[in-house]
């Protein structure tokens, strides 16, 4: 659709049209400058005929409960906008991602464009996952926000898991656990330990349940490390 593939700053977000591509998204210098987290995500999300021509609209759509983006979208708080004959609507992703392959987009309804709320400083974020080596999806992948305070204690967290359930989700234990905290050892641990706490986790000739609920674990502690590193 014309006019749906654009990168752009405004009102203290990015807005990303849906019909922009991975390629569109991995060039992007401003994409670079407030989101270290995509970069990530990208050069691991399948493969560059997949880049070349899939688009971060159609991940958001399709929702596949192994997709990358639609995690990084999650962690970043970022809002989906729908366009139908009833006008335009602005959805959280918090609220976007219903169940498997299901979205809240109304049957009459598109996506036109994804922002992405710019960062405060001292924020630092990373997406790490296990993939299968066939078809690059994620058999368990964790998207990690964390912003820190001027005491050097966590002031915030959002952390999304996404491969391991029916849909990307928030792991909001673990954000709770890391809230006003300082990020040594023994609190990464604890906070990672609940990666997988109210997931409907999934069992596959990939992995079992009790396989992906250990990689939440591992795969979480990994991604808050390094998304810490960048604040």
């Amino acid at each position: 659709m014309p006019g749906l593939s654009y990168i752009r700053e405004e009102n203290g977000a990015v807005a990303i049209g849906a019909m922009t591509t991975y390629t569109a998204l991995e060039r992007s210098d401003l994409l670079r400058q407030h989101f270290a987290i995509l970069p990530d995500a990208l050069s691991v999300l399948a493969d560059r005929q997949v880049r070349n021509r899939g688009t971060l609209g159609g991940s958001m759509a399709h929702a596949d409960p192994a997709a990358d983006m639609t995690a990084v979208v999650l962690a970043l708080k970022g809002t989906i906008v729908a366009q139908g004959p009833g006008g335009t609507r602005t959805i959280a992703a918090d609220d976007f991602f219903v169940e498997t392959f299901a979205t809240a987009l109304q049957p009459d309804e598109i996506i036109t464009e994804i922002r992405l709320p710019v960062p405060p400083a001292h924020t630092g974020s990373a997406y790490l996952k296990l993939e299968n080596n066939a078809s690059h999806y994620a058999i368990v992948g964790c998207a990690a926000v964390i912003m820190f305070g001027a005491d050097g204690t966590c002031s915030s967290a959002s952390i999304a898991i996404t491969g391991a359930s029916t849909k990307p989700t928030r792991a909001r234990a673990v954000e709770a656990a890391l809230a006003s905290k300082k990020l040594d050892e023994t609190t990464l641990a604890e906070a990672a330990s609940h990666a997988a706490d109210g997931l409907e986790l999934v069992g596959d000739i990939h992995g079992s349940q009790a396989y992906r609920g250990q990689m939440c674990t591992i795969m979480t502690r990994r991604a808050i490390m390094k998304a810490a590193g960048r604040a």
